[in-house]
């Protein structure tokens, strides 16, 4: 290598240290509104299968952890479940966005979420975090009485006749009770860094298993913990105006709105309605906000402008 090269080489590390060092220096006002703080991330969508981008993930978290805050994962796992299914030669059937669950779906749903999908997320947070000694636990709602549902119901509309009439989506439930002392114990832990990881299984109270949908159940645990911020991280940039233009904040009643006026459509409304319960429930804001770009909890958390759509009261 040239000399010439060699110095060009060299101030371009060192410029790139002093841009890094800026930045961290610019966010120190949020890393200490979060200190001590709770953070609930819904993790989920298609890119929860590549490997380098649950790395990164989990390396995130883990930096999260370090810097002082207190997150607690929840995770999806459709495509997953889609996937065992078509092995089996199941046919998947949906209504309204939920997986329509009998008794042999059932039971692959609790062992790819419960098993593979929870053990492998908490597994990448262990390693991540290794040096550190951070460590991801595997936890499903079923543990130490975490969460309690019950079945839920739908009802649809005839087209015809216009009588409504009741829709059986098997053993898929609703949150009725979160429980969250173990989920405290963990992350108030003054000797180990622990960071729970939660598959969306619960249990009625006739001993029932059920399948919940995961964006509710984070909404039902961030409202349990009062967490200062619950991420719902989407395959989409955030909540979009009739313009097709991100909006950066809005509060609950301007999420209702967009609802009723039909500018918010297909898997957005769940969403939306997941983040409403949530802030009404006692989580101070709720983000919406792509996961499959890289730091973007980071960036939400750690940054003036974030990186999604918040939701306040």
């Amino acid at each position: 290598m040239e000399d010439n090269d060699r110095q060009s080489e060299d101030q371009a590390r060192d410029a790139q240290a002093w841009a890094t060092a800026k930045t961290l220096a610019e966010a120190l006002p949020y890393i200490q509104i979060y200190d001590r703080e709770t953070v609930v991330i819904k993790y989920g969508g298609h890119a929860m299968g590549e490997t380098a981008v649950a790395r990164q993930f989990a390396a995130d978290v883990v930096l999260l952890k370090l810097m002082g805050v207190n997150p607690v994962v929840v995770h999806g796992g459709g495509p997953q479940i889609s996937a065992m299914l078509e092995k089996a030669g199941v046919k998947s059937n949906f209504i309204d966005g939920l997986r329509v669950t009998d008794r042999d779906t059932m039971a692959v749903a609790e062992m790819v979420l419960s098993g593979a999908v929870n053990k492998e997320i908490a597994h990448w947070i262990s390693v991540a975090g290794k040096e550190a000694d951070v460590r991801g636990v595997g936890l499903s709602g079923k543990d130490a009485g975490l969460l309690t549902v019950e079945k839920t119901t739908r009802t649809r509309r005839d087209p015809d006749s216009l009588i409504e009439h009741e829709v059986d989506l098997g053993f898929v439930g609703e949150p009725t009770k979160v429980d969250p002392k173990l989920i405290a114990g963990l992350i108030a832990s003054e000797t180990d860094d622990w960071v729970p990881v939660i598959a969306p299984i619960g249990v009625a109270e006739d001993g029932q298993t059920y399948n919940v949908n995961a964006d509710t159940v984070a909404g039902a645990v961030a409202g349990s913990l009062n967490a200062k911020r619950m991420l719902l991280l989407t395959d989409v940039k955030g909540v979009l105006d009739a313009d097709g233009n991100l909006i950066r904040q809005m509060s609950v009643a301007e999420a209702q709105g967009l609802i009723d006026t039909g500018v918010a459509t297909g898997g957005m409304i769940p969403k939306l309605l997941t983040a409403m319960d949530a802030v009404r429930s006692g989580v101070e804001a709720v983000v919406i906000l792509d996961g499959r770009r890289p730091h973007a909890m980071l960036v939400e958390l750690f940054t003036e402008h974030g990186a999604g759509t918040l939701v306040t009261a």
